[in-house]
């Protein structure tokens, strides 16, 4: 092999890995025929609430809500046993008024509004905490929470 060919070779190897190297991954759309894990229903009948998990193999699980997302999330064990939270490249949530996919990360939740989702009361998210602090007046909320403040106590008493 001469030198300009290992060349090549390498370059094309660099082409085809770099997308596993890159640090961001953008959400993706389900299908008609995904299911939430968590209760079951088709979730590209809700566009207005989907939630994602992307896992770093590439694997995505799409979700109804944020609730079952986040239920999902701290109960890897029994909804997708090979998987910990480690596994877990990005989280996209369905921003309420823009109606778009955001990273679930820094999104805002409005908890106990009077705004529920199709599993019934739900986290509502915002990229926006503007936004999120006139939805709580507006609907009724008890708190605003970052993802960081979630926890199967706040799901709890959503259910």
């Amino acid at each position: 092999m001469t030198s300009n060919s290992k060349v090549i070779l390498f370059l094309m190897v660099l082409l085809i890995a770099f997308p596993l190297w890159a640090g961001d991954v953008g959400p993706v759309k389900p299908g008609a025929g995904d299911k939430c894990p968590v209760c079951g229903m088709f979730v590209a009948k809700y566009p207005d609430w989907i939630a994602e998990i992307i896992f770093t193999d590439g694997s995505v699980v799409f979700f109804d809500g944020v609730k079952d997302m986040i239920k999902y999330y701290f109960n890897l064990k029994k909804y997708n046993p090979p998987k910990t939270q480690a596994d877990i490249r990005a989280l996209f949530v369905t921003d309420y008024y823009a109606v778009e996919l955001i990273d679930g990360r820094k999104a805002f939740y409005v908890f106990g509004s009077d705004t529920y989702g199709p599993m019934g009361k739900e986290l509502i998210p915002f990229e926006n905490e503007a936004q999120s602090q006139e939805f709580l007046k507006d609907h009724k909320g008890k708190a605003v929470l970052t993802f960081g403040e979630i926890d199967l106590a706040v799901i709890k008493g959503l259910d």
